[in-house]
């Protein structure tokens, strides 16, 4: 008996390593983003209806009209919030020609790329320092590892646009430049400069690059 608990409890911590957010113990839960109770996630509020699991934010294409020529935006349990405990989301990212969403991190979960129209190049890099690439098509399927370091650009001088698909409520984007050269308070530019081995005046320059705009 004592063999088999510890088998169960084993099997039970193994579950919690490799799953994303922790499974619903109701049939819904709807956020209640004006609680000031602070928990794992999200309160529930009392009442809610249908427009709760409603979103048409990812309906229409965006703007990409920035530097890298990528506007994303996130149907997630921010936007709606019946997603709340549901552990899924949806993004819908467009491409300028030739964007690029840049390198960066999801520390909650696993992400899912369906090419809408265009041409991507995606990619992922191991903990290994591999890359794993691949060009994709309207209709095609690309899979980012949970928190690896992970890119897509736009290959063609035409639009693109994907949506993607995440085992999270949540998942967190932390974009490896602008998280290192942009930080509040300041990474020390001498640790900056070792690390990728630069000087101080190009950290300098980097930082001023990715400043917040005022």
């Amino acid at each position: 008996m004592v063999v088999v608990v510890v088998i169960v409890m084993r099997f039970a911590v193994f579950l919690g390593i490799v799953s994303a957010d922790p499974d619903m113990l109701q049939d819904v839960c709807v956020v209640d983003l004006a609680s000031k109770v602070k928990v794992n996630g999200f309160p529930c509020k009392a009442s809610f209806n249908e427009m709760d699991f409603f979103y048409d934010g990812l309906a229409k294409p965006g703007l990409p009209n920035n530097t890298l020529g990528n506007l994303v935006r996130r149907g997630n349990v921010l936007k709606i919030p019946g997603l709340n405990t549901l552990g899924m989301s949806l993004d819908r990212s467009d491409f300028a020609p030739f964007g690029l969403s840049a390198p960066h991190t999801h520390p909650r979960a696993t992400e899912m790329v369906f090419v809408l129209f265009g041409e991507i190049y995606a990619g992922f890099i191991t903990t290994a320092n591999v890359l794993v690439a691949k060009t994709i098509k309207a209709g095609e399927i690309f899979v980012f590892p949970r928190g690896l370091v992970h890119f897509q650009m736009n290959i063609q001088n035409t639009p693109a646009a994907t949506i993607a698909a995440f085992n999270s409520q949540l998942p967190g984007a932390s974009f490896i430049a602008t998280t290192l050269f942009a930080a509040e308070p300041t990474v020390p530019n001498d640790v900056l400069a070792k690390a990728f081995q630069i000087d101080v005046k190009e950290v300098e320059m980097i930082k001023a690059k990715l400043a917040p705009k005022s």
